[in-house]
């Protein structure tokens, strides 16, 4: 089997009103689809995102350059293409535009390799479990009101989701004690809550705020500190009893290798198209099940359940509805608060390109 077409496409997914975090104001969600062909009929599917459209443009214009060293190949050669990739973007360095533009080509030829198999990716890197634990992410923001959280919170619990994640970030630390307070008091105690504060704090900031959270029983206290303050996340990890959580900006498993080592997380969030796809990905988890530590992915929902599923370190599922427009195929939270796994062959989530076409951008 050899690929023979690279195609792309780049969509702008609206949001409903804008978000702010700490540190991002988000208004839409722009992705980069890509489709890889095969001499077989098999096809297979990708796709990599950001905020900014130029930015995304700079995006697949690297992966569009990577296209002589991507055509007639075997997807299935997935470790020695992905080496490929990476030695042919050392120019530009082991991390940022050139990790995320192997990204989509290695999610598409996983996907091809499933199909080949006509089996679920959690299937053939060994699955652990049936149904994945979920916790909602797509509310709870920053520019939220207490009035909004608590209405917010109130529409996941109809959701069924037994975990959500609230983000946090204010200037007065006591503003954010008041908006888990919110929240805690809508969701009360059996229902686990998560906080995110994306890297928005100081470290005597987040010292504060993070004796005042212990609390509230939190699962996770995600992103205090920039990721590349090794010092200020192991003190804080030393001062607090709630759980430090981090590793979403980190690229490849040598930046998780020294956040590992140096940083003193609890629980590592590692990111699919920071990590280049799932080769690089699964890497990571194993070596992150080897240190006896959770592994919990950062968006990408669709296909991080095959992650969840087959690594026995995943904890949580990032449930995110910004990529639910990309797909024919939903996602469904059961009365437990978990997520059935795809049936389909390969990735088993593929791109809705007639519902996609008032998004396009070209």
């Amino acid at each position: 089997m050899r690929i023979t077409e690279m195609e792309t496409a780049l969509v702008e997914l609206p949001l409903q009103e804008p978000l702010r975090t700490a540190i991002h104001e988000i208004r839409s969600v722009c992705c980069f689809l890509l489709t890889l062909r095969t001499d077989e009929g098999l096809v297979g599917e990708g796709y990599g995102f950001s905020f900014h459209m130029d930015r995304l443009r700079t995006i697949r214009d690297f992966t569009l350059s990577l296209r002589p060293l991507v055509i007639g190949r075997d997807p299935h050669d997935t470790e020695r293409l992905w080496t490929d990739l990476l030695r042919g973007l050392n120019f530009y360095g082991q991390a940022g535009v050139a990790v995320l533009a192997i990204n989509p080509i290695d999610l598409a030829c996983w996907d091809i390799v499933g199909k080949a198999a006509n089996a679920p990716l959690y299937r053939l890197f060994g699955a652990c479990r049936d149904r994945v634990p979920a916790y909602a992410s797509g509310g709870l923001w920053l520019s939220a009101d207490l009035d909004q959280l608590k209405r917010e919170a109130e529409g996941f619990l109809a959701q069924n989701f037994k975990a959500m994640k609230l983000r946090l970030g204010s200037k007065r630390w006591q503003d954010d004690i008041a908006r888990v307070e919110a929240v805690r008091d809508v969701i009360g105690a059996d229902i686990a809550l998560m906080v995110d504060a994306n890297q928005g704090l100081e470290p005597p900031h987040a010292l504060k705020l993070g004796r005042e959270l212990e609390r509230f029983d939190l699962v996770w206290f995600e992103e205090p500190l920039p990721t590349w303050c090794d010092d200020g996340h192991r003190a804080l990890a030393a001062a607090l009893d709630v759980p430090i959580a981090s590793g979403e900006t980190e690229y490849l498993a040598s930046g998780i290798r020294r956040m590992a080592e140096h940083a003193g997380i609890d629980i590592f969030m590692p990111d699919l198209q920071r990590m280049g796809g799932y080769t690089e990905m699964r890497r990571v988890c194993q070596y992150l099940a080897v240190r006896n530590q959770p592994v919990s992915p950062h968006i990408f929902s669709e296909h991080s359940l095959h992650i969840c599923a087959s690594s026995p370190n995943a904890t949580w599922l990032e449930h995110m509805p910004w990529f639910a427009a990309l797909f024919r195929e939903k996602m469904t939270i059961d009365p437990d608060g978990m997520i059935g796994l795809p049936t389909g062959p390969g990735i088993g989530f593929t791109f809705d390109h007639d519902k996609l076409e008032k998004y396009r951008v070209e």
